[in-house]
């Protein structure tokens, strides 16, 4: 194990860099106030889906509006981290079926940087915190590299 991954492990879920991106992003989101008094960690509940709610959700359905706005903010959260790392202006975009099949795409430039198919959105969603802290970072290093590695094509 890497130093780096100690480092990260030993940071509470709610105090890595995604998931306080991700609570922004939901925060920039309350325009009228509503939200002000609750917690940052009870905006990211939705997001929370452990074994018991998702056996209650069904295996093939619709993805609701609610559902695809949560995923359009946590690749949101994703594109702003990848920004601020890079200072490459990131542009999400999502194609997806009624059905909730799908791809999301976060592109810098020319560059494809994040490349995400996506199937069965109607049980997006992750056990833990630390589940979705991780998940975020991995797109956010997984955007990084890309963008380092293709650096002129990000750019163009």
């Amino acid at each position: 194990m890497s130093d780096t991954a100690v480092a990260v492990e030993a940071v509470p879920a709610e105090q890595r860099p995604f998931v306080k991106e991700l609570i922004k992003v939901w925060r920039a989101q309350d325009t009228h106030g509503a939200w002000e008094g609750k917690k940052d960690i009870d905006l990211l509940e939705p997001y929370i889906l452990d074994k018991e709610k998702r056996r209650a959700l069904p295996i093939i359905g619709d993805p609701d509006p609610e559902t695809i706005w949560r995923l359009e903010l946590f690749f949101n959260a994703i594109a702003l981290s990848i920004e601020k790392a890079t200072g490459v202006m990131i542009s999400p975009m999502l194609k997806m079926s009624h059905e909730g099949f799908g791809r999301m795409v976060l592109i810098g430039g020319r560059l494809i940087v994040v490349n995400k198919q996506l199937r069965d959105v109607h049980r997006f969603g992750f056990d833990n915190l630390g589940k979705l802290a991780d998940e975020g970072d991995k797109f956010v290093n997984a955007g990084v590299e890309m963008i380092e590695k293709f650096k002129d094509v990000a750019n163009y």
